[in-house]
């Protein structure tokens, strides 16, 4: 910004105020595009209109301009702040007012989520979705703790760091009851961590595997035969219903056959779902016993 282009004097000759007459010999004038007149005059006809105040600036008043746009120089101050710009860095914005660079940074600056302050260069942040809040600012809608640069989970409009989402929102193992936050497996509709689903006697997983269950617990096919299966009374192998050839079992008085098994001991005719005769402990067609 500089001086308007008038230049102020003492008239030490005869001459007139172009504009009302009066002598200005001796007397302080002001001269602008060749013409000569008194303070007052300049001040009613030529002097250019402070664009902060409204008001005249006077030929003893010093003029900033900028662009077409004059200021008194104690007028020339941020709009915000109201510090002085004269020889400072500003921004000329909506409305003709002149803002500092500071108040320029700061009214520009995205705002925080949080606290709704503007989050100036420097500031760390977190962004996510166009949103952005100071890091202090980004904190968990359930403990209320700063997730900050953290992992967190996001729920609607809320977020949630990784315990309070755990305990809030994933399933619970049927066996530990804590949750499962990745992976885990489903049986009888209710989920499973893969290390909490194991057999019952070996403790190997048997996710993805063939099981048994037995009053709440579960056995791989090994264990099964070994610790839990009923031995056949006519091959002395388990009892496996589901596992391998046949999966009917015959039960007589404390023991069990293999549908397969059980068959007359003397003619090997399948007595499964037909009459048979128990001799001596043993088993026999309807006509067998005849015979002996």
């Amino acid at each position: 910004a500089g001086p308007g282009s008038y230049t102020v004097g003492t008239m030490s000759e005869r001459f007139d105020c172009h504009y009302c007459r009066d002598p200005l010999h001796g007397k302080k004038y002001v001269q602008k595009e060749g013409r000569h007149c008194c303070v007052k005059c300049f001040e009613k006809f030529c002097a250019n209109t402070c664009i902060e105040c409204k008001k005249p600036i006077g030929a003893d008043s010093k003029e900033l301009h900028f662009k077409n746009r004059y200021w008194h120089d104690n007028c020339f101050r941020c709009f915000k702040c109201y510090t002085s710009l004269v020889n400072e860095p500003f921004m000329l914005r909506e409305n003709n007012k002149v803002w500092c660079s500071n108040c320029t940074a700061t009214a520009d600056a995205p705002r925080c989520k949080g606290c709704f302050k503007p989050i100036i260069a420097g500031d760390q942040n977190v962004e996510y979705k166009k949103m952005v809040w100071h890091k202090d600012c980004f904190t968990c809608s359930q403990c209320k703790q700063v997730i900050g640069s953290g992992s967190f989970f996001p729920k609607g409009d809320d977020f949630y760091c990784v315990s309070c989402h755990e305990h809030k929102f994933a399933k619970t193992c049927a066996k530990c009851k804590n949750p499962i936050t990745s992976g885990g497996l489903t049986y009888q509709e209710q989920p499973w961590h893969s290390e909490c689903f194991i057999c019952s006697n070996c403790k190997k997983q048997l996710g993805g595997k063939r099981f048994t269950a037995v009053e709440d617990q579960f056995y791989c096919v090994d264990c099964y035969k070994e610790c839990v299966a009923k031995k056949c009374a006519g091959c002395k192998n388990p009892i496996t219903a589901g596992f391998g050839r046949g999966t009917s079992v015959v039960n007589y008085e404390d023991e069990s056959w293999h549908d397969y098994c059980f068959k007359c001991t003397k003619c090997a005719r399948g007595l499964a779902n037909k009459r048979f005769v128990c001799h001596n402990g043993k088993i026999y067609c309807a006509d067998c016993p005849k015979r002996l």
